[in-house]
């Protein structure tokens, strides 16, 4: 399985589309950043066939240290992004 980097893919969507590196790379990385913004205030992304981006709340919760097993940690409770795939997605993974 290989790792599809932002290089790889600015590369694979010019050659695809005939387009010039630089203007992938300005659109991707405005997509990104104008995701990455809306997520930080709290929106819900949601792009038809593809999925949903939400921010969740994880409760906080006691881990282990592996080497002292005996003493609790308290996990804070934390935000975090959540994905989930559309139909179209889910059928072409399975």
């Amino acid at each position: 399985m290989a790792t599809m980097t932002k290089k790889k893919l600015i590369q694979n969507i010019s050659q695809v589309r005939g387009l010039h590196p630089n203007d992938v790379r300005n659109v991707i990385q405005a997509f990104l950043d104008a995701m990455t913004e809306s997520l930080s205030q709290g929106d819900r992304l949601e792009f038809r066939d593809f999925g949903v981006f939400e921010i969740v709340e994880r409760k906080s919760k006691i881990g282990r240290n592996p080497k002292n097993a005996g003493v609790p940690i308290v996990i804070p409770a934390r935000k975090a992004v959540k994905f989930t795939p559309g139909k179209k997605m889910k059928k072409l993974i399975e």
